[in-house]
């Protein structure tokens, strides 16, 4: 005779609730879904996500999906061990309708997503807002990509340039300048032999001493004159 068991009803959701745990059961939630999620910097092929945090909430990365609103495309981003509220999504195609949402990764889970946010590309001969992308560009993390170089950052270089430019002229007209001392010193050296043996030749003639002779003087001969003079004291 076969003994038949039947579980009371009460016992029966104990056993349920006991092997179902809830992440507030062990000890921690899901963060809340991100806020105030806006699509701006609008380029022709790249835009730039931002989102807040609700306060008090553990958030250690974020997720976010990307799709064309006509469904030919679809993308995942996610970021684990950061603390960014941006990100930057990169080959989009011009002239075209997207939608973005958001997702916050806790320590026991990702949270609800966001709102979408639609948005849509520019042309390529559409022209920028002023100021839009010129100053507080953030870089493409983890995408091996190098955001265009700011205005701030072109001075600079162009400044440097400059100044380098300014030395090396300074530095080629210095040495000129001693070039050309070497050259006249140079031209000096070779001149001053000829002068120096033109002045002993006059000083020797100047410096001889008058010859007396029977109470007559006569002075040495020139070398440079052929006749002598005589000075007869009367």
């Amino acid at each position: 005779m076969a003994a038949s068991h039947h579980l009371d009803p009460g016992l029966l959701l104990l056993l349920l609730l006991a092997c179902w745990r809830t992440p507030a059961m062990v000890g921690g939630t899901v963060p809340a879904a991100p806020v105030n999620v806006s699509v701006t910097q609008l380029r022709a092929h790249s835009a730039m996500v931002t989102w807040n945090i609700p306060q008090g909430d553990t958030v250690i990365g974020y997720s976010i999906s990307q799709q064309r609103q006509d469904g030919l495309m679809q993308r995942s981003i996610r970021e684990v061990n950061t603390s960014s509220r941006w990100c930057v999504l990169w080959d989009l195609d011009e002239d075209t309708h997207y939608s973005v949402q958001v997702q916050s990764v806790g320590l026991h889970g990702d949270s609800q997503p966001s709102r979408p946010v639609h948005f849509r590309t520019l042309e390529r001969t559409d022209h920028y807002p002023a100021g839009v992308l010129d100053h507080n560009e953030p870089a493409m993390e983890g995408l091996g990509m190098t955001p265009h170089l700011q205005t701030g950052e072109l001075l600079i270089i162009t400044t440097v340039l400059l100044l380098w430019a300014a030395v090396i002229a300074l530095f080629c007209r210095q040495y000129d300048i001693i070039k050309d001392n070497d050259s006249n010193g140079t031209k000096e050296k070779a001149k001053r032999p000829l002068v120096q043996a033109s002045s002993s030749y006059y000083n020797t003639s100047a410096g001889s001493s008058p010859i007396y002779h029977n109470g007559a003087v006569r002075s040495s001969r020139l070398h440079r004159a052929s006749s002598s003079i005589s000075i007869i004291r009367v």
